[in-house]
């Protein structure tokens, strides 16, 4: 992975190049971003700049040995540690096993969630990833050897807020005294559920999330894409490339239609509809259920900053102003916060692992009351 190769991010990418050039990089940096947005490709892009055999101002060269290896995952003195769909037996080396399946997955696509990540190595539904005691000793075991042929050692934590609390003391206390020449990559989504005394150990980096135009560039430059479906994709996405892609899978994206769908069987107080329409939710991936409450967030967002008279600011296609525009003429305007409140707290029960039926029908039975506070 390239900087140049990453939509965007300007500001970050100058911040990690100026820490290489000034003889200042973090022993430990955390890339603190949003699901599906650029920290782990940044991780792997600094991880490719820093041992580079060629450097340039801008860029690593990406055709010296050292280049080579690290696009094919394969560099010796490149290590990750990432989530376990479950902890491992006695004498397995259940990381060990899923490390060519992780290099596997990332040669897909840079961009990828936990979900994504538990699905391709074929977990069951109980397993919701899981960084164990004994893969962060494999940490400390793997760092205490001398580099075999790159300036600097390199370890990338994926999702370091699965550590457990064993584990994470584990991580902590090589933190406080790494080996010399070792840099550690955390990239997390959820930095607020990392211990505090890691977060205090590390240089934290913002990664924003990336713009309408980042994405439609990416997707355009990446895909045989016409203008008004990469907006849409961009739009539907929100910064997550993740999603993107899912979204690219897609023979026809049906997302306005079933909202739609959705809010009329919710105005109606049709309980026959909406007990079918949570079973559809219930088959979902979780992705998928999460990106359907991402999608009603957005147009109840974007139908608030409507009705205050300030659609110059909405960023939607025309098409989706049209419904907003519509739709908005059936909301009761002191139900519209409310409404707003009941899709996030099912988004995050959704998160949470909350049976995905039981939300839905929940969040459908709360909107319909709130339908008819209409005067």
């Amino acid at each position: 992975m390239l900087f140049n190769e990453i939509p965007g991010l300007e500001e970050v990418k100058t911040t990690l190049r100026r820490s290489v050039r000034q003889s200042h990089v973090a022993h430990a940096l955390l890339f603190d971003g949003p699901c599906g947005g650029g920290g782990l490709a940044l991780a792997l892009a600094f991880a490719t700049y820093v041992n580079c055999e060629n450097r340039q101002e801008l860029d690593a060269c990406g055709v010296c040995a050292s280049c080579v290896k690290m696009k094919k995952l394969v560099h010796p003195d490149l290590h990750s540690i990432f989530p376990l769909p479950r902890s491992p037996k006695e004498g397995e080396d259940l990381l060990g096993e899923l490390t060519p399946v992780w290099r596997e997955f990332l040669q897909e696509r840079s961009y990828r969630t936990l979900q994504e990540w538990l699905v391709f190595v074929k977990a069951t539904q109980n397993q919701q990833g899981i960084i164990p005691i004994r893969e962060a000793r494999a940490i400390i075991g793997k760092l205490s050897l001398k580099s075999f042929e790159a300036e600097y050692k390199i370890m990338i934590v994926w999702q370091p807020e699965l550590l457990n609390i064993q584990a994470a003391n584990a991580l902590l206390k090589i933190l406080e005294e790494p080996p010399q020449k070792t840099l550690f990559l955390l990239v997390t989504e959820e930095s607020d559920r990392l211990l505090t005394t890691i977060l205090s150990r590390t240089q934290r980096l913002a990664v924003p999330a990336f713009t309408d135009q980042d994405v439609r560039e990416y997707l355009q430059n990446h895909h045989t894409l016409d203008e008004s479906r990469a907006r849409r994709i961009a739009y539907l996405c929100d910064g997550n490339l993740a999603e993107a892609s899912r979204l690219l899978g897609d023979d026809q994206d049906d997302r306005t239609e079933w909202f739609a769908e959705w809010m009329r069987f919710c105005f109606r107080q049709d309980l026959i509809e909406l007990v079918k329409l949570a079973d559809t939710f219930d088959a979902m991936s979780k992705d998928r259920q999460k990106g359907t409450f991402d999608y009603a967030l957005r147009v109840f967002r974007d139908m608030l900053v409507w009705m205050q008279g300030a659609g110059e600011l909405l960023r939607i296609p025309e098409d989706e102003l049209t419904f907003v525009q519509r739709f908005s003429k059936a909301i009761p305007p002191d139900s519209l916060e409310s409404m707003i409140h009941e899709i996030n707290q099912a988004y995050y029960h959704t998160e949470r692992n909350v049976r995905a039926k039981m939300v839905f029908l929940d969040v459908s039975l709360s909107m319909a009351r709130l339908f008819q506070k209409r005067t």
